[in-house]
């Protein structure tokens, strides 16, 4: 059970992360200040600045890399790595993706236009990377730096990025889009689909 504590919290995260996307969409990134974004939110900049170490965290942050960990995590033992990312993934897009999909759009086509946005994206990659690689780690006893621990977890990372890309550019189903990238994955490793 989430604590009172916690639900303020998300609320404001949200409430910071949304009227970031307003001001953005409305004035341009680089025009959006970390001051107007508080001021908007309701919030001390030192407030902001506690949830959101920089302007760009604001942009790229989200709760999507845990409940992915997750959902690998839960998967059933006897299935492969790509098989239990690939479930996993597909259930935790099912949970969100129609709730957030236009945020989605807003931060992918951000991170699409903006240079900053961009390079600051690869290190957010990253925390996908350790996510994942923490669930198979836990999923199968081996340790976190096993080298198909990490193989796996990294095309993952690098799979889901050219499957959000790709919708970014052409539109379709993201959850279908990153579905297929990953049989796509699997079918190049000979994993299991």
């Amino acid at each position: 059970m989430t604590g009172l504590r916690e639900i303020k919290r998300q609320r404001t995260r949200a409430a910071i992360q949304r009227e970031a996307l307003r001001l953005i969409a409305v004035r341009g990134y680089d025009a959006t200040t970390c001051d107007q974004i508080a001021a908007a939110a309701e919030v001390s900049p030192a407030t902001l600045f506690r949830y959101f170490p920089t302007k760009e965290d604001i942009v790229l942050q989200d709760a999507y890399d845990p409940m992915i960990g997750d959902a690998v995590r839960a998967r059933p033992a006897r299935e492969g790595f790509l098989l239990a990312i690939r479930r996993g993934i597909a259930e935790t897009m099912e949970a969100v993706y129609e709730v957030d999909m236009e945020e989605i759009r807003q931060r992918t086509a951000l991170v699409m236009t903006v240079p900053a946005l961009r390079a600051r994206s690869h290190e957010q990659q990253l925390a996908l990377v350790d996510e994942v690689a923490a669930a198979l780690a836990d999923r199968s006893g081996r340790g976190v730096g096993d080298v198909a621990i990490q193989v796996a977890a990294a095309a993952t990372a690098a799979t889901i990025s050219v499957a959000v890309q790709t919708w970014a550019r052409d539109g379709g189903s993201l959850p279908a889009l990153v579905d297929g990238a990953l049989a796509a994955l699997g079918d190049i490793t000979g994993g299991a689909r």
